[in-house]
């Protein structure tokens, strides 16, 4: 039997949503994205066609996770991993913050901020962890009622769960008490489902122009929220509107990721290094998302990088000059991207071979005792959180 392999095409586009993830935080800190209160720029232009077309990040990767997840065994320990790597993170960072004398969280919330360490998932440490792991824990059942359903009858109950959390609020000029903007569970298992929808139903839609559909869709958002913008200094009423085209659950933002995942189920990569490369980087990128959105990290690291590349600077290259600092902006975009995408990918190769040594000691341990290697074989799982999708038949 072939040995299944993680597809590296999809890897890529892991890798790609992860540094899409990077630059719509790096835009945030940087003060590079339209304002209300200020007048458009260059460089606020420039911030906004990027951030349109960045922002299918995160729905890429719940829909990468709904594909091949409705077709995969459920595994407690992808849970554990995923768990396990979450506590690397959230625990190690402020004990190799605290000798350097950076502030923390603990130190400035004392108790109150250490049970953000000890227990990320229920603090919402990282909001995206906390929801995709929940998500994970509802894989089995989430499966077990997509394999159950006709094409039919998925299309009418996901048609009817995309009204109510997507379509509906699109086209609101008010904001509903129960959206969260799609950084919650609901929307997460409604984009799981539309995944799972087209792993199971929708193979004729992943030969349609999937990238027609992402460059359209963030096309469409860019110009949609640059008039909500301008209506929105005249008039007050459409503030909230101007905010829609940045919700992750709405419509374009959906679309827009549904594009690119078709799109990129035609690339080829290249057997080899090409293929290998992509796939250990997919392994890795979630320890970048990780790494600069600690609580300790993710409001700090924008100044430090800046001050590296532009010594004396503002805080933000907007403020070195309103028309005219494209070139200092993009430089520290890239130089941002560059330093923790390595970083990440780094910091989360030597966390996996931690993983991996403890698991060969044990085994070291237990060598001879055979009632120990189902334990053993969990345990050398743990570097494996995010190493799916693979390949095979279906």
């Amino acid at each position: 039997m072939e040995e299944k392999r993680r597809m590296a095409n999809y890897e890529l586009l892991r890798v790609l949503a992860m540094v899409m993830v990077v630059v719509m935080h790096f835009l945030d800190h940087s003060d590079s994205l339209p304002a209300l209160d200020r007048p458009m720029s260059g460089v606020r232009l420039a911030g906004s066609l990027l951030e349109s077309f960045s922002l299918v990040a995160v729905n890429t990767y719940v829909l990468l996770s709904g594909y091949f997840g409705v077709r995969s065994p459920f595994k407690p320990s992808r849970a554990v991993s995923l768990l396990c790597q979450i506590w690397f993170y959230a625990l190690l960072i402020p004990l190799a913050l605290w000798p350097l004398g950076v502030p923390t969280v603990a130190g400035r919330l004392g108790v109150y901020g250490l049970i953000q360490y000890v227990f990320p998932i229920e603090t919402e440490h990282y909001w995206f962890a906390t929801s995709y792991l929940m998500l994970y824990l509802l894989t089995p059942l989430l499966s077990r009622a997509a394999g159950s359903l006709s094409g039919k009858q998925f299309r009418i109950i996901l048609g009817g769960l995309l009204i109510l959390f997507c379509g509906i609020k699109s086209i609101s000029p008010v904001p509903f008490a129960f959206d969260r903007y799609g950084y919650d569970l609901p929307w997460f298992i409604c984009v799981w489902l539309v995944g799972a929808y087209l792993s199971l139903h929708g193979g004729d839609l992943q030969k349609k122009k999937g990238w027609l559909l992402y460059g359209g869709s963030c096309l469409l958002s860019f110009g949609i929220s640059l008039a909500m913008w301008a209506l929105a200094r005249r008039w007050e009423g459409f503030s909230y509107c101007f905010t829609v085209p940045f919700h992750y659950n709405f419509i374009l933002c959906l679309t827009g990721a549904v594009g690119l995942f078709c799109g990129f189920a035609r690339v080829r990569v290249r057997e080899g290094r090409p293929a290998r490369a992509a796939r250990r980087l997919g392994e890795l990128s979630f320890g970048v998302y990780l790494l600069h959105e600690h609580i300790d990290l993710r409001e700090s690291w924008y100044g430090w990088l800046a001050s590296l590349i532009s010594p004396g600077a503002g805080n933000s290259a907007v403020e070195a000059s309103e028309m005219q600092a494209l070139v200092p902006f993009l430089r520290e975009l890239i130089f941002c991207i560059a330093i923790l995408f390595g970083a990440g990918i780094l910091i989360d190769w030597i966390r996996s071979l931690i993983f991996g040594r403890a698991a060969r000691a044990l085994a070291g341990k237990e060598a001879g005792a055979k009632p120990r290697a189902g334990l053993l074989r969990e345990l050398q799982k743990l570097d494996e959180c995010f190493k799916e999708p693979r390949s095979g038949k279906n």
